[in-house]
This record gives C-alpha cells, structure tokens and sequence, in this order.
C-alpha cells in the first residue's frame, strides 16, 4: 500500500479513537469531554564532514482526553488507541476530575465557533522516507560548502527530515475533525578559521512541499557566506545607536509581542502590553496581518487546538492593537471571546515600508547591524529588553566589520514604537514572516 493511503487509513482510525473516546467520557458521567491526537511519521538524518552520522525513523504521537464533570477538570493520555488503552484513559481522566477544583471558566469552545467544514489549505505533500535521499542531500550540502571557501575548515554537520503529521481533534459538541500536513527541512552548520579566530554560523530551509525547498547548494552558500563573514569580529565601545535587526532575528522581537497579548499572559496580570487594546503601540504606518488559510503555509490551520475555525486578523493597524490571542479559557477569564489562537499564531505577515536590504543599510546609516540574538533576558511584565548579540557595525550605509561580545538593551514599547523601517528582505522560513527592522535608539554595551 501506498505511504499516502496508509495515512489516510491512519487518520480514519484515529478519527474512529476520538469519537470512541468522547463517546465513553460522556457515558461514564462527564458532562463535556476533548479529545486531541497528534501523530507525526518521518525520518532525520545527519551527515558530519559528509560522512553518515545518524540515521532515525519515528512514529509516534498520543491521545490526549480532557473531561469536564460539574466544572472539575481531568486530562489523561495515551500512546496506544485500543479501545481498552482508550477506556483506562478516560477512566484516569473521570477520577482525576473528581479530585480537581471548579473552574467557572473551563470547558469546551462554544459549538457555534467550531470549524466543521474545513477547507483543503494544500498542507500534504509526502516524500520518500528513504534514508538514502536525505543523506545525499546533507552530503551534497555539506561538499559544497567545504569547497566553497579555504576559510571553511570544519562542519558541525547537516540535517535532513522529512516528517507527515495527522491532527485530529474532536469534542462532544458531536464534533470530530482532522487534516493531514508534511514538513520538510535541510539545513548545514559550518566553522570557519582565520588565524587562531574560528567562528560558526548557519543556513536552512523548511517547506511544506519538499520541492519548494532550496537546492543543498543554495544552503550551503548562504551557510558559507554567514560564517566567513564573522572573521575578524571585534568588540566595540559601550554606545547609543540605531541597531538593524535581520529579518531572522527580527522575527523574536514580534515574538514578544506574541506573548505580551496573548490571553495567557493577561489573565495573569504578567504583560507589558495590559489594557493596550486598541491603542498605539507601533508606529501609525505600522501594520501585522494574520492570514491562516495560505496554501502550504507554514503554519496555516483550519481550525486551532479548540476545533474554533481560524480566520483572517488585522492584529495591527496603523500602529494600533486591535486583538488578544484568546483561547476559550483565557478569554473567559477576559469576559471575552476566543480569538481561534489555542495553539499559537498562523502566518503572520509584517507590511514592509522600505526597499530591500541595501535600502536598509543606507537608512541605518551608521550603528549596529544584529544578525544573532543570545539570551533570554526579557522582563515579560515591564518589557525591558537586554540580550547577547553578534552582527556589524556599519558606517555610511555599508558594513565596516563584524562585531561580537555585545548586549543590546531598551524597553520593548520603546523599541516598537521606535521602528523606523522594515525592508522588504523577507524571511519566508517562519510562521512570523518579517524584513529586516530598523529600530531608532538602543543601548549597547560593549567593551
């Protein structure tokens, strides 16, 4: 049988498990009860100085049961769904409500926001599991990598995975649904030397498709031209400039945005950003979409962890916040309503302003260039913002040099509110897809 039929079967039965186990929960006394199954099939191989080094298959994944009996909440789970492995579960999961506190704000999403007719978001596309295929393509990565550049000394090796993924979620608003996604990915670190100086640096590619993944060549290029470009990085002195973020990097700063409006945080009182919606928080020109339903996507979704159907978001406009990312739960304790975020984000587009990466450069003009983010030093509550970091100093619009052993260091409203551009360079490797970011003033410590 065919790899794309047997996971077709798969999903039919695990569909079969959920409905099973939403079916006992509500016989044996629970008034609501969740089921959610994440089963993912695939293989991941890594090659070091072109040479085998692992090799590994997987199939796992587990059945996850929540029951809600008189507002007491029980969660159980299970890897193996036989209908007696599936009956324990739910057993576990009735007992351990009986010992949990009410919760006014638990339960299921409200049946009129269930997404029950999902569309097809393209997010299948099975490729060989031949190990044989993925070690050529980490082989190939890292040989053209070692030839491209003298200064290319050493590999920390290259990977290649390639995994198929079935969700399935169901809850007893008569309500099961499921969708099929792959993941594809290649990526190769390198070490380079110039004197005693040796520094490491990387490049990779995912896709849903593994067509639209960049050539082994493609990676190793960029692989080899980020490592060779950190030799000879220097200290620099303790300033206050303007600082450039890559696109890459860019992406974590809206990562605490992320965080910072989402209902978790909130409810909890530990957000920088509480009572900010419908406020200013960016720039007027600024703008973040939210776009779920994009073929392939990265992180498209039909419908979030609750089964609540996604949809398009303005998350900002013109500057201003105009949405939490809500689950059911946290938008209960909101006095809200959930937002389809249980899960995380989907496909969230920053609007560009400027021109590409040169542009950027000329507009930053002399200050700091950061193309790698160390530490986790940011303060959730009041936003203040200190991390490691490695990148260029720049003078008039060009790179001068590399530089390294830094800390950046703002207040994370400051820092939003003080973006001057970001460049149409887009990173399309992530599920925040963002230009390079131009913020006005930081501070840097250096030597």
């Amino acid at each position: 049988m065919e790899p794309t039929s047997l996971i077709a079967q798969e999903q039919d039965q695990l569909e079969q498990a959920v409905a099973d186990a939403v079916l006992m929960a509500k016989k044996l006394g629970a008034d609501q009860a969740e089921v959610a199954v994440s089963r993912q099939t695939g293989i991941s191989v890594n090659t070091r100085m072109a040479e085998v080094e692992n090799i590994e298959f997987n199939h796992d994944g587990a059945l996850g049961i929540s029951v809600y009996v008189d507002g007491r909440k029980g969660n159980s789970s299970t890897s193996d769904i036989s209908k007696e492995s599936i009956a324990r579960a739910v057993e576990a999961a009735i007992d351990i409500a009986k010992h949990t506190s009410q919760d006014p704000f638990s339960g299921l999403a409200d049946a009129d926001l269930l997404e029950r007719q999902p569309q097809d978001l393209d997010l299948f596309h099975p490729a060989s599991l031949d190990p044989e295929s993925g070690l050529a393509l980490a082989k190939q990565c890292e040989e053209f990598a070692l030839a491209a550049d003298s200064r290319i000394v050493n590999s920390d090796g290259a990977s290649f995975s390639s995994h198929l993924g079935i969700k399935v979620y169901g809850n007893s608003h008569d309500y099961v649904q499921s969708y099929l996604s792959s993941r594809h990915s290649l990526s190769c670190m390198l070490i380079a030397q110039q004197g005693d100086e040796m520094q490491r640096d990387y490049s990779y590619t995912m896709t849903r498709n593994i067509a639209d993944m960049w050539r082994p060549e493609r990676v190793a290029q960029e692989a080899v031209e980020r490592t060779v470009a950190r030799l000879g990085a220097r200290k620099i002195d303790t300033c206050n400039c303007p600082v450039l973020f890559s696109a890459d990097s860019a992406v974590s700063l809206f990562g605490h945005l992320v965080n910072a409006i989402s209902g978790g945080s909130l409810y909890r009182q530990s957000s920088f950003l509480l009572d900010s919606l419908g406020t200013q928080v960016f720039p007027s020109w600024f703008n973040i979409s939210e776009r779920p339903h994009i073929k392939s996507g990265l992180a498209s979704s039909p419908f979030d962890a609750e089964g609540v159907k996604t949809q398009d978001r303005e998350i900002i406009s013109d500057g201003d916040l105009n949405t939490y990312l809500l689950t059911s739960y946290s938008a209960r304790k909101l006095g809200m309503t959930t937002t389809g975020h249980a899960g995380g984000i989907h496909n969230w587009f920053v609007q560009s302003n400027q021109g590409d990466f040169k542009d950027m450069l000329r507009q930053l003009g002399t200050g700091l260039y950061v193309t790698e983010l160390m530490g986790q030093g940011v303060n959730a509550v009041s936003g203040d913002y200190s991390r490691g970091a490695a990148g260029f100093w720049v003078e008039n619009g060009e790179l001068a040099f590399p530089v390294h052993e830094i800390t950046i260091a703002g207040n994370l409203k400051d820092m939003f509110m003080g973006i001057q551009a970001v460049g149409s360079d887009i990173d399309t490797r992530s599920s925040l897809q963002t230009g390079s970011v131009l913020i006005d003033n930081m501070k840097i410590a250096g030597s």
